[in-house]
């Protein structure tokens, strides 16, 4: 209802314009309608924000050191007992003087310390036994040219009491020594060569097959 009343008021104001506009003279001129808008800008009061100032404490550490106490160390090195080794002093050597050598048999030519000697330019032979002569001198023959007795000193090897010859035709040659290889004292004649064997009678064969054994020294000499 206020609103209708106001559009009304306001009608009326129009209509009573437009009639002094009809009649214009010695009216006076309408003053333009001055609308002032004042306008209030209230400004909230600004609150100053003091700075917050946060004052750190220094934090004191205090690191207490124990004291280290060293103690002084003492190191006994004991002396290592020496030990003197004395290397007894080496007796003097007295030389043992070689025993004498035996003394040559008389008429034999050979050492003394033999079994049995051969004496090939003689055409002799011996027995001996500790020194001295056991049998002989019995006569011999040697070897013929070419197959010639060699001298030198030998043992007794092997025996063979009823031993053949394979080299020479199955040959006898009863109560063999042999002392050097193929050579040995036999039976055999003493009136002809052997091939480089000793030649004995009969009987002088047997007891030097019965005399001598394995590893007695025979001597020959030329």
């Amino acid at each position: 209802m206020q609103v209708n009343r106001l559009i009304l008021g306001a009608a009326v104001a129009a209509t009573a314009l437009l009639s002094a506009c009809g009649t214009s003279e010695g009216a006076p001129a309408a003053q333009p309608a001055t609308s002032t808008t004042t306008t209030t800008t209230s400004a909230a009061p600004t609150t100053m924000v003091q700075p917050t100032t946060t004052t750190v404490e220094p934090t004191t550490t205090t690191t207490t050191v124990a004291p280290t106490t060293t103690r002084p160390t003492t190191t006994t090195t004991k002396p290592k007992p020496t030990t003197t080794t004395t290397k007894p002093k080496p007796k003097p050597t007295t030389a043992t003087p070689k025993p004498p050598p035996p003394p040559a048999i008389a008429g034999v030519p050979c050492a003394s310390t033999v079994d049995a000697c051969i004496d090939l330019s003689a055409n002799k032979t011996w027995l001996l036994k500790d020194g001295k002569v056991v049998y002989g001198p019995a006569p011999i023959t040697s070897g013929r040219p070419g197959y010639l007795t060699p001298p030198g000193t030998f043992r007794v090897q092997w025996k063979d009491i009823d031993h053949k010859s394979r080299e020479f035709n199955d040959a006898p040659m009863p109560f063999s020594v042999f002392f050097n290889g193929g050579i040995a004292f036999h039976q055999g004649s003493l009136s002809a060569k052997s091939h480089g064997c000793i030649h004995l009678s009969a009987a002088a064969a047997k007891t030097y097959y019965n005399a001598l054994a394995v590893g007695d020294v025979v001597q020959v000499v030329p």
